[in-house]
């Protein structure tokens, strides 16, 4: 699933690409907005809000989650989709561009007077103008037993982090994903690190946890099952952890480097 960085460069393009625009076009492949028509309505501004995307059209947003598979693309005039036509869930375009979402996990309308009720009970997000970590890290340790692991993945307590984050913070501050959040020393310094590295992460086509920004060292330990740990060359494991079977994520850790 797409992390929160790459949620903000994908509104940053659209941003760039419609606001302040009049719609020429609009198309929602969805039954439940299939005859709403946006055209000649001008987009305020697109924005971010943890993993979703909210474009902001006079007293309307059009509401927007990738989940797993889900994109938008900005084309120019004429350019061919890089994706099937029958992946697309949304045309908006200008006359200059043409943007397109494929795939979404989630698609809706609303009166933007009702934002808060779609993304109201989101926690602080990492890479957004309020972000605040005195309330991240009070969400964070509201639950002393639960596994941090499980923490750091509710965007209820933070908003933007995703597996790969949740892993390699983990490593990063040696403890193990299912150590019980009243057990991590310091939880300041690992709130302060997962909005450092995805800060940094903000503006980058590839995500870099090490500082190598090479294939197979992009990342301590996400997705390295059975590979040398970076730093002492034990090999990796993984497991599952998840709230129950259905919300499984993939862990990976150093039985040596975490405990």
């Amino acid at each position: 699933m797409p992390e929160g960085d790459t949620v903000f460069r994908a509104a940053a393009r659209l941003h760039a690409a419609l606001a302040g625009k009049v719609l020429t076009r609009s198309d929602f492949r969805v039954p439940a907005f299939a005859t709403l028509d946006l055209v000649g309505r001008t987009v305020d501004e697109v924005v971010p809000r943890g993993k979703h995307i909210l474009h902001r059209i006079g007293d309307l947003t059009v509401h927007s989650h990738l989940k797993m598979e889900g994109r938008w693309d900005v084309y120019g005039p004429g350019d061919r989709w890089r994706r099937p036509a029958h992946q697309a869930r949304a045309v908006l375009d200008a006359a200059d561009v043409s943007t397109v979402g494929f795939t979404l996990g989630v698609l809706e309308v609303v009166p933007r007077a009702d934002e808060a009720e779609i993304v109201g009970y989101l926690g602080p997000d990492l890479l957004g103008p309020d972000w605040d970590p005195a309330l991240a890290e009070a969400n964070l340790t509201a639950d002393p037993e639960r596994p941090v692991g499980l923490a750091l993945l509710d965007q209820r307590v933070l908003a933007g982090l995703g597996n790969v984050y949740r892993n390699e913070l983990c490593f990063l501050r040696g403890v193990l994903p299912t150590r019980p959040v009243g057990q991590v020393q310091d939880p300041t310094r690992m709130i302060a690190l997962a909005h450092r590295l995805i800060l940094t992460n903000r503006d980058r086509s590839a995500r870099v946890t090490t500082g190598v920004d090479r294939p197979g060292s992009r990342f301590w330990v996400y997705n390295r099952r059975g590979k040398p740990c970076l730093r002492c060359r034990t090999p990796i494991r993984a497991g599952a952890l998840g709230e129950s079977d259905l919300t499984l994520r993939d862990t990976y850790w150093c039985p040596r480097c975490q405990s």
